[in-house]
């Protein structure tokens, strides 16, 4: 573990403190709501309380497992013995009240916030390993089946809210540790807004239906978006999802490693732009998938990222129409060579139901 941080790891003095729980995980393959990852130059130590330790000593193999009373009492003395005297710190998940805890605790020794520290680790994070995959795939997979079971359940009278929770049930029922986030379910008029909370609105005969889910396996996400209607769409509903449909396949063939994050973005939003719809797609074009739901790289106009192989990102351009309706069409993929493995499998001709 010590070789991912020999930019920041320069000497025997300095160590490094992982306090988030989602980098906890990724490291130690362990989930829990406590602890310290502790990286010095020449060993790795997981401290955890008592409610974990007996489980953590059982799973955790990268490192030696200790028993955790308080971190002035256990670990500080430690590093202090160590002759540690610069400890970094991430900043994305670290507070104030925190970080002045911290420079309480370890007053021996320098403590620094490091935002070098969070570009690193995000960036191995970016790039999954085989077994990483697998664990995105088996997550897309509890996904898809409850995308499948949902098709049958969806019907004139039943509301979003029991869209939502139907999916939910599914998916933990079949397999899912969690939910990636809090279910979207929106419908009609509703369906206009990208991030809209599921109502007790009941889905009327040609509605729109965005729903945006996903699954949770092994600490790891998956991400999809499906828009399907019930009865007959008009002619504008066939237009837009039709634009959004190509704008999001235009997207995916442009995926592959070296390609910057902002081109991929353009394939989509250039053919929205194109068909007049410019002003109705306000959101990124994509971003990563893994430990947590959003990750790095992000497909945006603005993303200075550089697609690399082995990333997993999402491709979800859409067309929102306030008052009216949106549509949304989401799929993972892992970034190749040469181009990309598409990790949804499920049906994205409009679904009439």
């Amino acid at each position: 573990m010590q070789t991912k941080f020999k930019y920041l790891l320069k000497s025997p003095s300095d160590a490094i403190i992982i306090t988030s729980p989602e980098n906890r995980r990724y490291f130690t393959g362990f989930k829990s709501s406590d602890g310290f990852l502790v990286i010095t130059y020449d060993e790795s130590l997981f401290f955890t309380d008592s409610r974990y330790i007996e489980a953590a000593k059982k799973q955790i193999t990268v490192c030696e497992t200790v028993l955790l009373k308080r971190a002035s009492e256990t670990i500080a003395p430690v590093l202090k013995e160590k002759g540690i005297k610069k400890i970094f710190f991430e900043t994305e998940h670290l507070t104030v009240s925190e970080f002045n805890n911290f420079k309480n605790i370890f007053n021996f020794c320098e403590v620094e916030a490091c935002e070098d520290l969070d570009g690193i680790i995000d960036f191995l994070r970016a790039v999954k390993t085989p077994e990483e995959v697998d664990c995105i795939k088996k997550a897309q997979q509890i996904a898809e089946e409850a995308f499948s079971h949902i098709l049958k359940f969806i019907k004139v009278g039943v509301t979003e809210k029991e869209i939502a929770l139907e999916l939910d049930f599914y998916m933990l029922s079949h397999g899912a540790e969690a939910v990636s986030f809090e279910t979207i379910a929106v419908s009609g008029k509703n369906s206009s807004m990208p991030h809209g909370v599921p109502t007790d609105k009941k889905i009327e005969s040609g509605d729109f239906i965005t729903m945006d889910f996903g699954a949770v396996y092994n600490g790891y996400h998956s991400d999809m978006t499906r828009t399907v209607i019930v009865g007959q769409p008009s002619k504008k509903q066939k237009e837009i999802y039709e634009t959004v449909l190509k704008a999001q396949r235009n997207a995916l063939n442009a995926l592959k490693a070296g390609v910057p994050c902002a081109k991929a973005d353009k394939a989509a939003r250039s053919i929205i732009n194109d068909a007049g719809y410019k002003d109705c797609f306000g959101h990124g074009t994509g971003h990563g998938v893994g430990i947590e739901i959003h990750e790095i790289p992000t497909l945006s106009p603005a993303s200075v990222f550089t697609l690399e192989k082995g990333n997993v990102v999402t491709v979800e351009p859409g067309i929102y129409i306030p008052g009216e309706f949106g549509v949304r069409i989401e799929d993972m993929a892992l970034i190749t060579e040469d181009g990309f493995i598409n990790l949804t499998n499920c049906e994205k001709e409009l679904i009439i139901l």
